[in-house]
């Protein structure tokens, strides 16, 4: 969203807030004072959590609501982020969308396929915009592997590696650790949380193609700290000419989001900060990093204003976008399915 001469944004997005129990929403809360967004309501039950994220980012006692009908009704928000279970996504999406209100939600977009094609629904009948939000779709690194594709030759194999040390390991908030390591209000462990990532990634880079069939193999490494959910995963997604590797772990010793591209003949290598490109046998791998991309494609929220103002047309190929992900949900189920009964699952065109 440009700046008015007068070094002003334009009138910010009214935006709600649906829920505080994913510890990402400290990003929008983060915002609230930048100026091209306003916090219009925030719905959190939960008063204790709420009162401790407002005292910690400042923000008057005035914007909490104890439901999300009770915020929607009484502020009217343009549009809603949701920052709450995966399983909830789909009530936001009942309650925002006949009051033609968009919604963002955290990655994924869906706990199963069921909700993620009732929300579709939705949106589609109300006209309403319904992004995902993922951290690697601001990379400027992954722009860039995308501007350079060519360069490589026709994709050949995509891997992907996604995780941390597990959500205890790295200190997440009791709130979050409840539902992100409940099967049903996750949808799985790791094989959620991190493989999601891989299957968006994945899905753009093949230009929104789905892949034929999916195996994948999950584990319990640490079950007496995730007893009910995986924390390995292990997803292969297989295309007519190319193959995608999900690596989604809770037990990697660093935290890491990097991709590997293989073409016919060269490859690129992506993570948070550069990339590294070798287009031919003859030539020498290089390395470049890579910076920020420009306002709005470096911050999630910017990016969601400017779609909900017509700046922005959202392709069905970008990695926000609803069919993108539409395809990230049927390839966990799959994914999940695959894992219970050891077999390959086929997925239908």
């Amino acid at each position: 969203m440009a700046l008015s001469s007068a070094g002003q944004f334009p009138k910010p997005l009214r935006i709600g807030i649906a829920g505080l129990t994913h510890d990402h929403v400290g990003g929008i809360l983060n915002r609230a004072k930048d100026g091209d967004i306003e916090i219009v309501g925030i719905a959190e039950p939960n008063r204790a959590l709420a009162e401790r994220y407002l005292k910690k980012y400042n923000l008057p006692a005035s914007l909490l609501y104890s439901s999300l009908q009770e915020m929607l009704d009484k502020t009217r928000p343009e549009a809603v982020a949701a920052f709450n279970s995966i399983y909830e996504h789909l009530e936001v999406v009942k309650l925002c969308a006949p009051r033609k209100i968009h919604v963002m939600v955290e990655k994924p977009l869906a706990v199963s396929l069921d909700h993620a094609k009732q929300m579709q629904a939705l949106a589609i009948k109300y006209g309403i915009h319904l992004l995902t939000n993922y951290e690697t779709t601001w990379y400027g690194s992954h722009r860039k592997a995308l501007e350079m594709i060519d360069s490589i030759g026709d994709l050949r194999k995509i891997v992907v590696h996604d995780g941390h040390q597990g959500p205890k390991e790295i200190g997440v908030s009791n709130e979050f650790f409840e539902w992100l390591t409940d099967p049903e209000k996750n949808g799985g462990g790791a094989i959620v949380d991190f493989g999601c990532y891989g299957a968006n990634l994945m899905t753009w880079l093949m230009k929104g193609e789905k892949p034929t069939s999916v195996f994948a193999v999950m584990q319990q490494i640490k079950p007496a700290i995730y007893p009910r959910v995986d924390d390995e995963a292990t997803i292969v997604a297989t295309y007519p000419k190319a193959q995608g590797i999900i690596q989604a772990s809770w037990n990697w010793p660093i935290g890491r989001k990097d991709i590997e591209i293989y073409g016919q003949h060269g490859y690129m290598i992506a993570d948070r900060n550069g990339l590294k490109t070798r287009t031919s046998p003859e030539k020498k791998e290089e390395y470049q990093a890579v910076p920020p991309p420009p306002r709005p494609y470096q911050d999630p929220f910017a990016y969601f204003a400017a779609v909900v103002r017509g700046e922005i047309i959202v392709k069905s190929t970008d990695l926000s976008s609803l069919e993108n992900n539409m395809i990230v949900v049927e390839i966990l189920d799959a994914a999940k399915q695959s894992a219970r009964e050891g077999k390959i699952i086929y997925l239908n065109k």
